[in-house]
């Protein structure tokens, strides 16, 4: 079992959460189209109003299940939000939370940028 999550204190840029100067509910809006057009992410639950995406990301046999959690955060009247990404994996011999983190935040900056 592993779990990895961004963190201002991480030295990697893609450990790191995205900060873009934009209206919360469009990162939102970006992150949504982003995960679903994730090779191997399923997208389990999507909470509009807590503005969450929750995923599923099967790493194969050693690597085990990671369940993949996508916030946006900002105050909603000014356009500046920030999004966090954390992965938590199950059954891994092999954990790749780092890599699932980096994957999300590398693309979804790229996007926003």
């Amino acid at each position: 079992m592993g779990r990895f999550e961004t963190s201002e204190d991480h030295p990697k840029r893609w450990h790191q959460p995205v900060r873009v100067p934009m209206p919360r509910d469009g990162a939102f809006g970006v992150a949504q189209e982003l995960v679903a057009d994730l090779d191997r992410w399923v997208v389990r639950q999507v909470d509009a109003e807590a503005l969450t995406i929750t995923c599923e990301r099967k790493n194969g046999f050693l690597g085990g299940v990671s369940t993949i959690v996508v916030r946006v955060s900002g105050r909603e009247e000014m356009p500046n939000s920030q999004t966090h990404c954390s992965s938590e994996s199950t059954g891994a011999l092999l954990a790749r939370d780092k890599a699932n983190v980096a994957e999300f935040v590398r693309r979804f900056w790229m996007r926003v940028t």
